[in-house]
């Protein structure tokens, strides 16, 4: 399989340091140097005064050596805010200039590439997050999901793609990256193999990803991946850059339409005598536990006897800072221990000793309490250029009002909120999802989010969420906390209480809205 050495990327990096200090010094306008910017993984912040760069962690895998240089970057450049996003990566924000540009190329010497990071390219490869020690799993999807990665970025160097392409595995129906509706998505089956979706995606005009191929051996999956690049690059929307998603062609091409057009693809790709199959030496953990044991919110007991994960869950995603530095010094003379981020914009410390999870927990101890803490919220519009309400904000309004409340861990659910429509918070699959945008109340604009209710993302019950209706930021918080107390009047957990509330939990909503 071929594979873009780490040189190769660096070769790209004059043009970006180029184009950068063009825009610093004001020669570039932001909307070209967006569209440049964006393919090496970085964009200007609102304002156009610093940098975000986004480090890929394909599967959302963090070694230890990444982990140091990311601790390392931090504390050398003084860095002072990063995000964990709901595509496995980390964000570093609050760049200068020089800083984005001299992270970016020494992140190389890492492992660590931001190209197609942004813009109109093959984005991170998503996984389940404790594929190959999660008790419960069909198989081990990370070692697959690594090496289309790596082919995925061979396809920065060719023909453009009308816009940026999503794929993920996922290892069981949990569907936690969301393989069911991506651009493409590999779905592990209990024999062993792929049933592969296709097409789908959230954001303006969702859809669920369309059943393209069963049972389809994980040694072949790169052919997959080949037609669908093929199909989109045939298919796709050159000339609206608002409909330049692959989930577009089911409108273009109608359903069946889309699969056959895949489906043609894929046999030319085959025909074409070009040799992609995987031959991969799987991964064997040979770690074994020592007798202690770990309890506690968090701790996930693997199917590896005796071993342990620990997840972490920093409120909106936006840990300290000097939490890397912890975690690296604590976790470094453990043996086979690595993390996992996941696609809430949380983390799992995997493959630890009982004792060990409990000196993980220490020094991860500033996370999120209850499902509710774990909400999901994008990066907001106080950074994102098109971000229209800052959903961090709301996300922290919210949890403060819940805290002074004195609810329950089990009153409300994980909510996922998103600054504006494109769902970058995931806000169409949450059991309580919100996005972002304005309400005129006599010609005035008020900051508001669209209320979604009761979407799903476990394989078989995939759904959107409903529109409820519209409410102004400053109403949110106290609809939560009423939603909250009647859930725990009822000496029920949120998940037991809805299923027979629907619309009583609406009617309280409806109370708030605008």
């Amino acid at each position: 399989m071929r594979k873009i050495e780490p040189e190769t990327w660096k070769e790209d990096l004059a043009e970006f340091r180029e184009k950068t200090h063009q825009f610093y010094a004001g020669e570039m306008d932001k909307g070209d140097y967006k569209g440049f910017s964006g393919g090496f993984g970085s964009y200007a912040q609102r304002g156009g005064k610093a940098s975000m760069l986004r480090l890929r962690m394909p599967g959302g895998r963090i070694s230890k050596d990444k982990l140091k240089f990311i601790a390392d970057s931090i504390k050398t450049y003084g860095v002072n805010k990063a995000h964990l996003t709901t595509c496995q990566t980390v964000q570093l924000h609050n760049l200068s200039e020089e800083q984005v540009c001299t992270i970016m190329e020494k992140a190389l010497d890492h492992g660590i590439v931001t190209r197609g990071g942004g813009g109109d390219f093959p984005r991170n490869v998503m996984v389940s997050p404790l594929s190959g020690v999660e008790k419960g799993e069909y198989f081990d999807v990370l070692p697959y999901a690594e090496a289309a990665g790596e082919y995925l970025m061979t396809f920065i160097k060719g023909p453009k793609m009308p816009r940026k392409l999503k794929v993920c595995f996922s290892n069981s129906p949990e569907n936690i990256p969301h393989a069911t509706f991506r651009d493409l998505g590999f779905v592990a089956r209990p024999d062993g193999k792929f049933d592969v979706y296709s097409a789908g995606g959230l954001g303006n005009n969702p859809k669920m990803g369309l059943l393209v191929a069963e049972a389809v051996e994980p040694s072949r999956i790169l052919y997959y991946i080949r037609a669908m690049w093929e199909t989109f690059v045939s298919y796709g929307n050159y000339e609206q850059r608002a409909k330049a998603r692959t989930r577009y062609m089911q409108d273009t091409l109608g359903k069946e339409g889309y699969v056959k057009a895949y489906q043609e693809k894929l046999q030319g790709v085959f025909d074409s005598g070009e040799d992609l199959d995987l031959n991969l030496e799987l991964p064997c953990w040979s770690k074994k536990g020592d007798g202690s044991e770990a309890e506690g919110r968090g701790v996930v007991c693997q199917k590896q006897p005796g071993l342990y994960a620990v997840k972490y869950h920093p409120i909106g995603g936006t840990p300290q800072v000097e939490m890397f530095g912890r975690l690296y010094d604590v976790i470094a003379p453990m043996d086979e221990v690595e993390v996992r981020l996941t696609p809430d914009e949380g983390m799992y410390v995997i493959n630890l000793t009982g004792n060990e999870a409990v000196r993980v927990m220490e020094v991860l101890n500033d996370g999120a309490r209850s499902d509710f803490e774990e909400s999901v919220a994008c990066i907001g519009a106080s950074i994102c250029q098109v971000g229209v309400r800052d959903s961090q904000a709301l996300l922290r309004e919210a949890v403060q009002a819940v805290r002074e409340a004195g609810l329950g861990a089990d009153a409300l659910p994980q909510i996922h909120i998103s600054g504006c429509p494109s769902s970058c918070g995931t806000h169409q699959i949450g059991a309580i999802g919100f996005h972002g945008g304005v309400k005129m109340i006599d010609k005035v604009p008020h900051p508001a989010f669209t209320l979604h209710f009761n979407g799903c993302d476990l394989q078989g019950h995939e759904r959107m969420g409903e529109q409820v209706g519209v409410m102004l930021q400053e109403q949110i918080p106290a609809f939560l906390v009423e939603l909250g107390k009647t859930v725990e009047s009822s000496n029920m957990t949120y998940q037991e209480w809805i299923q027979d509330h629907k619309e009583d939990a609406k009617e309280i909503a409806k109370q708030y809205l605008a």
